[in-house]
Formats: structure tokens, sequence, C-alpha cells
């Protein structure tokens, strides 16, 4: 039986339905998954992927290269297609597959309400508060899987990767590193630089480097947090999504907002503190009970407008203090748990 993934975005939403690829192959499924470019890193040579299509992105529709696409998800041949993402764009897509069964999210559980149209099964509304993950592997029991609850990431393993983390690592000195992530999508979820360049140094005082990641177009933010650290921090070298995923494997600890960094970090096991604002931890944030969440909640929360009124600012009455103290808390439980394990 094959069935095919529709989770064409983003970085974090990928990463939220990799749990989902892992049971369709433990259950003995072929799977397929098509995918925007920007996420693609993270699905080329992963191991349970029969099949990887790429479609443009909306900013960068070509028509000739979403047909291309149609034909070779139809030449598949899938049995189902699980529209994960509740956009008409989506559900379009599953449409296209060919694919006998469209399952997806019932009506009032999707982004895009009337995208149900497009459907063949709608599966009831998963249940409240519970994290996108289970949100994901719940749409698995029309094909009588069971896994809600299992937290299992497939991520591609380049050689390469490992080679240039390493090099970049090289003569780093100190009892390990931090990451800190300033930056991400959108701004209102995001802590001012100046704060995680104060994190810097009080994580100096606990002994760890800080090392400031950074994506496309985000280094002279990346610089702002250096400058303000007075030495405590420096700026990464440059990394794709998969160096990124290799550099966390080594970090101590992980800082950054609701961001696709973020869920990389926690995919891999990091020990994690995530700073959240407008949307809601208990839906896109850390799953692992020992991570730590700062949050400044505002009226409109949750809230996943990328402009609004209510939440605006919201990230700057987070405090140095704050993060500092859950950073503190968490390093504390890593260490206890590694020599346990010693």
């Amino acid at each position: 039986m094959k069935a095919l993934l529709v989770r064409l975005s983003s970085i974090g939403d990928v990463v939220h339905t990799l749990p989902t690829l892992a049971a369709l192959h433990r259950h003995g499924w072929e799977a397929g998954w098509i995918v925007e470019p920007a996420s693609r890193p993270l699905l080329e040579d992963n191991p349970p992927l029969g099949q990887l299509v790429v479609t443009p992105a909306a900013k960068a529709f070509r028509w000739q290269q979403a047909l291309a696409a149609a034909r070779v998800l139809r030449a598949g041949r899938y049995d189902v297609a699980l529209d994960l993402q509740g956009l008409w764009k989506s559900a379009l897509w599953a449409r296209l597959s060919g694919a006998r069964r469209v399952i997806g999210y019932e009506r009032f559980a999707r982004r895009e309400p009337a995208s149900a149209l497009l459907l063949h099964e709608q599966v009831p509304r998963a249940r409240r508060g519970g994290h996108v993950i289970d949100k994901n592997l719940a749409l698995l029991r029309p094909l009588g899987i069971e896994a809600v609850g299992t937290r299992e990431f497939p991520l591609p393993y380049q050689p390469e990767a490992v080679a240039r983390v390493d090099q970049g690592l090289a003569g780093l000195d100190g009892d390990g590193f931090a990451i800190l992530n300033p930056g991400g999508g959108w701004p209102s979820k995001l802590w001012p630089a100046e704060r995680f360049g104060q994190l810097a140094l009080g994580l100096r005082r606990l002994g760890l480097r800080c090392l400031v990641s950074y994506g496309p177009g985000e280094e002279d933010l990346a610089e702002r947090v250096v400058a303000a650290s007075a030495g405590a921090a420096r700026r990464a070298f440059p990394t794709t999504i998969v160096d990124f995923v290799e550099l966390a494997r080594r970090a101590r600890l992980v800082v950054a907002a609701d961001t696709g960094p973020m869920h990389l970090a926690c995919a891999v096991g990091t020990p994690v503190v995530a700073l959240f604002g407008p949307t809601d931890p208990a839906r896109n944030g850390p799953f692992a009970a020992e991570d730590e969440v700062v949050r400044h909640v505002p009226s409109c929360a949750p809230c996943y407008r990328r402009g609004c009124t209510e939440h605006a600012g919201i990230m700057d009455e987070v405090t140095t203090a704050e993060v500092l103290a859950a950073a503190e808390r968490r390093l504390a439980v890593a260490r206890e748990q590694d020599s346990r394990a010693v």
C-alpha cells in the first residue's frame, strides 16, 4: 500500500509531520511526500521515504513545474493521500495525485474550512489542546494505524554535513556550547536581539560559549546579538538546514522562539528553552517534559495571525532573567540525566 503525505511547508510543519512518515514506514506502508523547495533538504535521502516530489512555492509558482509534479504524482499510483495542511492548495495536490482515497480533517479543523470539499473522507476534529504532532498522527486512524503519542523523527544523514560542522566547531573552547537562534518567520514571535546578547553573558558565567545561528538574510540580526554580548557570543558559521541538525546534536542547549530551528532541536533531543508569545506551546512547542517554555500570554492568545495589534510587542515583555533561569533549570536536568547514564 502507498500513501502520499501532503505537507508543503514550513520547516516546523514538516518536522512535525516526520513522525507520521515514521509510523507509516513502521506499519509496512510505502510513503511519498510532496513539498515546496524550502523544506526539501529535510526529506531528500530520507530513508523511510520512497518518493519525494517538489512543487513550486506559491511566490514562485510556475505552471510547467506544477504540471510536471502532478504527472509524477499520478505515476506513483497512490492508494491514499493525506492532506496534513488543511488548505485549498494542499487539498488540491492531494486530489491531483489521483489517489483513490483523499483523507483530511473535517471542515472546522482546517485552516481553510471550505477546502474540505475536495476530500473523500473527513476525520473528526482531534482532541482540543493536543500537540500538532498528534493531530497529524491521528489522520492515520482511517488506515488502521494507531500512533498518537509516538515521537520518531527520521532525518537524513549526510556525511558532508557532519564534516562541515566538525570543521566549523574546531577550536571552540569552553565546556560545550549553546545555540542562540534570534531569527524566524514572524517578527511578532521573535525575542529582541539585544536580550539574546544579554543572555549570552549569563550563559558564559555558566561555562557555555554561545553560537548565534541564522538563516538567509539574517546575518545583520546575528551580528546585533554578537555586538550586545560583549564577546560572550560569536556568529555561527553558515549552515544549511541539514548542517543545523548536526550542529544542534552537538549543542548542550538551544534557545529559540517558535521557529524551525527550535523544532529541529526538539526533534534531535537537544535540551531546549523555547520562547513563546502569541502561539500556543501546548500545540506546537517542545514535547519533552524536561524542556522549558518561557511565555508571556497576550489577550488574543492563542493567535496565529502574523500581524495583530493585540500581541504586537508581547515578546519584549520576556526578560533576560526569566530566560536565564529557565536555561539554568534545563541544564541542571540535563546534567542529572547525563550522570545517571554514566
